[in-house]
């Protein structure tokens, strides 16, 4: 059990980036296409956060021209470069699923001041 803690302890980031529900963020992937790599971003708002620890995974929404797309980004895992908050939303829930169903005007979420 505690090889496993060790090897858990090495894999994580030093400091884990703060990215919570509600929030619009920035996500910096580095992709690799051939021998070349390239960071790409992925900019949405977070609807779940999900574990813990090195599992910690949060699940970004946006919408790509009119259709909704969603990505599960593991917060530890060593191709995210770095999540940046682009701005903190003001929410009363956990999974923010909710936000599926909505287009729009109604999809938006009130900023945290």
């Amino acid at each position: 059990m505690d090889l496993i803690k060790e090897l858990e302890k090495q894999q994580m980031k030093e400091t884990a980036p703060v990215a919570n529900v509600g929030d619009t963020v920035r996500v910096h992937v580095r992709i690799k296409e051939g021998s070349r790599e390239r960071i790409q971003v992925f900019e949405g708002i977070v609807i779940a956060k999900k574990h813990g620890g090195i599992e910690e995974s949060i699940t970004v929404r946006r919408l790509a021209y009119g259709v909704g797309v969603e990505k599960v980004f593991p917060i530890h895992s060593p191709s995210i470069e770095k999540i940046e908050t682009v701005r903190k939303g003001a929410v009363r829930r956990a999974k923010l699923y909710y936000l599926r169903g909505r287009v729009g005007k109604a999809a938006k979420i009130r900023e945290k001041l």
